[in-house]
């Protein structure tokens, strides 16, 4: 939910053209699109798949919840990198924020692999 609320408020703030805010509105539009994209959509996705697949049988076992977290953490991790490196890069290009872009990338990946071993099992069982 926070994810929603964020991406609607960047979008409002892009449609205002504050002059303060005005060098990062042109920027925004990138990170409008992933928190939406990926923090909404992405996360409710997750959850409701997460809770329609049928749960394994207890002697299969159900996983460890700490890979939840782990996906949870990188998903968001990625996200509020992204959200900071991506207008910082636009505004003031250098190689330290394409290196957070990449990071914030990979923190994705990893969050979506953690997905899919949380979810397999449920998967498989089908």
């Amino acid at each position: 939910m926070v994810q929603l609320v964020a991406a609607l408020l960047v979008g409002v703030l892009m449609v205002l053209r504050l002059p303060a805010l005005e060098p990062y509105a042109s920027a925004a539009l990138p990170v409008y699109v992933h928190l939406l994209v990926m923090g909404w959509a992405t996360q409710m996705i997750f959850g409701v798949a997460y809770w329609m697949f049928p749960r394994p049988a207890p002697e299969h076992g159900v996983g460890h919840p700490s890979v939840g977290w782990i996906c949870f953490a990188t998903l968001n991790g990625g996200l509020l990198l992204r959200a900071a490196a991506e207008p910082a890069g636009a505004i003031h290009p250098t190689p330290l924020w394409g290196a957070v872009l990449l990071v914030a990338a990979l923190l994705q990946l990893v969050a979506a692999v953690a997905f899919v071993a949380l979810t397999w099992r449920r998967v498989a069982a089908r």
